[in-house]
Parts: C-alpha cells; sequence; structure tokens
C-alpha cells in the first residue's frame, strides 16, 4: 500500500463484500502476529470491535444551496478508471425507462490519454479464508493454508469516487470511447431478466467504474456496478468482485429505481448515485455538485449506447 491510503482501509472495505448479520467487524491479532478482521471473534486472539454504517446505498454527499451550473468539457480525454445476505423478491415487471439526454456526437472515440495527474488508483490484493466457520480477510497470505481450504486471492483497485462522479473531470463523455462488448452476456441476461434497457445498463457500468470488475471505492462501493454492501446485501450478491453477481445486482436495482420512479431514468440515476431516500427527500435530483454531473453524464452515455447498440 502506498501513500496515504492505509491497508486498515482496504481490508475493512474488502470484508464488507461479504454478507453479514450485524455492522461490527473485529480486528484480532493471532499468536503468530497476523492481523485479521472477521465477523465474529476468534478464540485465542486478541479482538477489538470496529464498527461501520450499513444504512444506506452511499454516503450522502455535501449539500449545496443550489445546483452547480455544468460546463461543457474542455477536451477530451480518459483518466484512469476510477471508481462503492437476503436475496430481495424479484421484479416480474419489465420496465421501460424514460429516454434522458438527446447529446450524441459524430466524433470518433479519442484513443486512451494517460493517467492525470491528482487521479489515484491504488492496487493490491487481500486474502481471504474460512476457519472454523469465520471469514478471515488479510493482508498477509496465511502461513497454514494448507490447514485452512481453500484461500482467496482478492485483487483491487482503490479508487476515490465513480469514473462519472468527478466534478474537476476534464473528460468529454460525448466523446469518450463506449464499450458495447464487455460482460456482453452477462449485461444481456441481467437486462432480459429485469426489464432493463442494455444501453442503460451499460451507461451505469461506464460511469461507475468504466467496466473494471475489481474497483473499490474509498466509500467502499464495489465491482462493475459500484455496489454498496448494503445494497449487495439487498439484492442476494454474496461476491461483489464477481462480474456476474455484480452486474445481476447491479440491474435488479436499476430495475427496482426504475420502477419506483415510474421509468424516469433521471431520477432512477440520482437514485443510484446518492441514494433513492435523498430523491425523495428533495423531490427530484437532489442539488448534490456531484450528482448533478452524474446525472447529465449518465443521460449522455445513455444517449450514446442507444445509438451505437442499435448499429450493431
Amino acid at each position: 500500500m502506498k501513500g496515504r491510503l492505509g491497508t486498515t482501509a482496504i481490508i475493512i472495505a474488502a470484508l464488507a463484500a461479504a454478507p453479514a448479520s450485524a455492522g461490527t467487524l473485529y480486528k484480532c491479532v493471532g499468536g503468530d502476529g497476523v492481523t485479521s478482521y472477521v465477523s465474529k471473534r476468534v478464540a485465542g486472539a486478541q479482538c477489538h470491535a470496529i464498527s461501520y454504517s450499513r444504512e444506506a446505498n452511499r454516503p450522502r454527499p455535501a449539500a449545496r444551496r443550489s445546483p452547480v451550473p455544468i460546463p461543457s468539457p474542455a477536451a477530451p480525454a480518459t483518466p484512469a478508471p476510477v471508481t462503492a445476505s437476503a436475496s430481495a423478491e424479484r421484479s416480474a415487471t419489465a420496465v421501460s425507462a424514460t429516454a434522458i439526454g438527446t447529446h450524441s456526437s459524430a466524433a470518433p472515440p479519442p484513443p486512451a490519454a494517460p493517467v492525470r495527474r491528482g487521479d489515484r488508483v491504488v492496487s493490491g490484493q487481500v486474502y481471504s479464508y474460512m476457519q472454523d466457520g469465520v471469514r478471515h480477510y488479510t493482508s498477509r497470505r496465511p502461513t497454514q493454508a494448507a490447514n485452512l481450504g481453500p484461500v482467496r486471492t482478492i485483487h483491487y483497485n482503490f479508487i476515490e469516487r465513480c469514473y462519472a462522479c468527478g466534478i474537476t473531470s476534464t473528460v468529454n463523455f460525448g466523446t469518450v470511447r463506449l464499450n458495447t462488448t464487455a460482460f456482453h452476456g452477462e449485461i444481456a441476461a441481467a437486462a432480459r431478466e429485469f426489464g432493463v434497457e442494455e444501453a442503460v445498463v451499460r451507461a451505469i457500468i461506464h460511469a461507475e467504474s468504466t467496466y473494471n470488475p475489481t474497483a473499490l471505492s474509498r466509500a467502499g462501493a464495489q465491482g462493475l456496478m459500484q455496489l454498496m454492501p448494503p445494497t449487495a446485501a439487498r439484492f442476494g450478491v454474496n461476491d461483489s468482485y464477481d462480474a456476474t453477481q455484480n452486474i445481476r445486482g447491479g440491474v435488479q436495482y436499476l430495475a427496482w429505481l426504475l420502477k419506483r420512479f415510474n421509468g424516469d431514468l433521471t431520477l432512477a440515476a440520482a437514485g443510484y448515485n446518492a441514494g433513492e431516500g435523498a430523491v425523495d427527500r428533495h423531490g427530484g435530483v437532489p442539488p448534490y455538485s456531484e450528482t448533478q454531473y452524474y446525472v447529465r453524464r449518465a443521460a449522455q452515455l445513455a444517449d450514446r449506447y442507444r445509438t451505437a447498440l442499435s448499429q450493431q
């Protein structure tokens, strides 16, 4: 781990990907000096509780008195990918989203740009294993791995915020390169099952993680569709870094939001970013600068994906 991003924060965020019945984690130091973050106390180890919130899909951004004006992006650029259990009852009703955003561009997609200064994407890994019915996560590979059964290595890319959330982003979302082929089977299957337009699914994935299945945000949002742990648990996602599960859970959540907001994609996107409760409280898109930008950019991407997919 480099810079100011501590290994402890990464492990706690990774542990949040696993389903848990309570909002308490335990930091346990074993006799060998290895620190683990577990869902319950471990016999023979020194443990103390660490609490974390499971109340909302995302932490609420700071409110502003009025929406900030959204300037036209200066120049197209693609920064480094930036990137957020009981099964919920599946929705049987297909939801048709109200089209939003009419911006499209005939300009060819620009080549990928190098990482901009200030874009912090830290890669790493943690190890996960089961012992005595307890799921353990640690930054060091267990020395007794042969006696522990399968040890899973979880790779992650730790990022500051979602791709379309940056207030000062210079990405031109009217010309940024689209991806109409990644995870084709998984996206098509989930879109059919839950009745969500494939262009909308791809727009949200692009806006959230730019198709990075190992994305982990500072807020704890995980995977392709940047699911927060409570949302993942709510929609039956046991492993947010499994692309199939993440897409299925994220699309199911999108379908739920679209149904709740009567097919209005603007409000559904705002709910995906800031939480449906924030949309309800403000009677529309919340006046948070991040959400204002996110909704506009998601609309732009959805419109462009519709056009691109219709031409395939």
